[in-house]
């Protein structure tokens, strides 16, 4: 349902909402939300003009969120690299004169729900479930990026 874009963009500002006070490096959330690098840099850079992240460069750099955990959505981050588009016309391509089409209705119902869950929804919520970082994609502590 969700694009591939879109997964790798929530895994990734999940594990920036890990050390929101420290950025992260390219490599490094590469590791913790095993996401090619090349897609991630493309990524970030968009998630950079989108406001969702800023980058620093040179020594103690990388990227960080903009704002804090408890205040980006889940929704925020799916309008920010691809957002759900409403279906304004009926699938048949039929002209329905009296009524909406029931397709159209039960399609727009659904995209209702989901931005209604992901609005309720903030990166701090999810972490906070998530609890330990260690758990976050299959980390393993011997070599946790979030230990530096």
């Amino acid at each position: 349902m969700f694009s591939l874009t879109v997964e790798y963009a929530l895994r990734a500002l999940v594990a920036l909402a890990f050390r929101y006070d420290h950025p992260m490096t390219v490599q490094q959330i590469s590791e913790v939300a095993h996401i090619p690098r090349p897609y991630l840099s493309k990524m970030m850079q968009n998630l950079a003009r989108a406001n969702m992240v800023r980058s620093r460069r040179g020594l103690g750099g990388g990227f960080a969120l903009v704002h804090p955990p408890d205040e980006t959505t889940i929704w925020d981050i799916i309008n920010a690299v691809d957002p759900i588009r409403r279906i304004h016309t009926c699938p048949r391509d039929d002209d329905h004169q009296d009524m909406a089409c029931p397709l159209q209705r039960r399609f727009d119902r659904a995209v209702t729900l989901l931005e209604e869950l992901f609005h309720d929804t903030t990166l701090g919520n999810v972490v906070n479930e998530i609890g330990d970082r260690s758990q976050l994609c299959g980390w393993t502590a011997e070599a946790n990026p979030f230990e530096s």
